[in-house]
């Protein structure tokens, strides 16, 4: 096991992989996630800054939340959110849905199974005789 110091409070910790932030800080950010994830399905059209204002979280923390496709903000309160790859407006993830079809359609593509080569059919030469040398 490897031990870490939390980047968080700064106590020790035994690190298992994910996030180098102690259990208690985990739990923590967890409940302030569900409290966020609450403020936002009691005011759909709130926006990032108003979000961050209210409940006490760094934009950063949210934007992370949204990108991780754990936080959807609506249309309006989604100012600022931009697919990777096209520059589409998002309301969560990464992509707009039209890139992530595009990309699963790619991988699918690529992940084929190669086709069998096609079976030589052998001549038959009938019952003519063969010598040995």
């Amino acid at each position: 096991m490897e031990v870490r110091n939390c980047r968080s409070c700064g106590r020790l910790f035994n690190y298992l992989g994910g996030m180098p932030i102690c259990p208690d800080c985990t739990r923590k950010l967890e409940d302030t996630f569900q409290a966020v994830k609450e403020y936002l399905r009691e005011n759909p059209k709130a926006t990032v800054s108003q979000v961050s204002e209210e409940m006490d979280v760094s934009v950063k923390q949210i934007k992370q939340w949204v990108r991780e496709e754990r936080l959807s903000f609506s249309g309006a309160g989604a100012d600022g959110f931009v697919c990777e790859h096209c520059g589409a407006p998002i309301t969560t993830g990464r992509f707009c849905e039209k890139c992530k079809s595009n990309m699963t359609d790619s991988l699918n593509e690529a992940l084929d199974k190669p086709k069998p080569a096609p079976v030589k059919k052998q001549e038959k030469d009938g019952n003519r005789m063969r010598f040995l040398q």
